[in-house]
């Protein structure tokens, strides 16, 4: 179910997702509340899952960590033992970002970041353990956009 956030919830969050480094002071001024309004309305959003977390975003390019690979699996074992193995597996394996169970043709879809080709073939050794099926990589040649904000424009208001 979706939050309703009212325009100041929406503006924090707005704020939070720009920079997460900003002090409540800062964001109070900015959307016109008191220093402790604010903490109690950031809390509540923590406490009701809104904020899921505050993180720090690292450039991959200064980590030597320049390409990124989005990988589609196909996988002939559609059991809950097998799909436990698969998380188990995949949670071990730090070069990857993101796994999502797709509808479709795909099984699953897998971001990760590596070094570079000797990099990504030890993840393909690493991830063929899992009994696959079929296993195709795309790399990324060029990012035309990469955002981590999402719009609030959907988000129920009160």
């Amino acid at each position: 179910m979706a939050a309703v956030l009212n325009r100041q919830d929406k503006q924090i969050l707005e704020l939070l997702q720009r920079d997460a480094t900003l002090s409540v002071g800062d964001i109070a001024e900015q959307v016109g509340l008191s220093k402790s309004a604010c903490w109690r309305r950031i809390n509540k959003l923590e406490e009701e899952g809104v904020i899921a977390e505050r993180v720090t975003l690292l450039n991959p390019q200064k980590l030597n960590l320049p390409l990124t690979v989005y990988i589609s699996i196909r996988t002939n074992q559609h059991n809950d033992h097998w799909a436990a193995q698969f998380g188990e597996l995949v949670q071990g394996i730090a070069e990857i970002l993101e796994v999502h169970r797709m509808s479709g043709d795909l099984d699953y879809l897998i971001k990760a970041v590596v070094t570079d080709m000797p990099g990504y073939d030890r993840l393909y050794k690493a991830l063929i353990k899992a009994d696959l099926f079929d296993v195709s990589s795309s790399f990324v040649m060029e990012t035309m956009k990469q955002t981590t904000r999402l719009p609030l424009t959907y988000a129920g208001t009160g």
